[in-house]
């Protein structure tokens, strides 16, 4: 059982598992049907002013970090991320993100939290 971070936009692969779109809008030109998303839990991602704030440049990535997993303390989000953890248990979850730099996005933060 693994976590993976991919981009929305790249083709599904057979050994994703469930797949999880991580981003809190639907990303820009791309189809439904072509996403192949299983799970659209918004609750888990950033709220609209902390993406608005990192991304303003305002910040560095480990205090969006920081600010991100404080979000995800509240209850809607953590019984989101309770029920990602719970299909981790069971297999290989993927991480779908429209990012750029997954490495430097929520994602990543995610990810070292369903893993740990």
């Amino acid at each position: 059982m693994s976590v993976r971070v991919r981009r929305v936009y790249d083709p599904a692969e057979p050994d994703d598992g469930v797949r999880v779109l991580v981003d809190r809008l639907w990303p820009r030109g791309l189809a439904k049907d072509a996403a192949r998303v299983d799970q659209w839990p918004k609750a888990l991602t950033p709220s609209t002013e902390l993406r608005r704030w990192y991304h303003a440049g305002e910040g560095s990535y480990e205090e969006f970090a920081e600010r991100y997993e404080a979000e995800l303390a509240a209850d809607e989000a953590a019984e989101a991320l309770d029920s990602v953890r719970a299909l981790v248990r069971k297999g290989d979850v993927t991480l779908l993100t429209a990012s750029k730099t997954p490495e430097q996005s929520h994602a990543t933060v995610l990810t070292r939290l369903l893993e740990g």
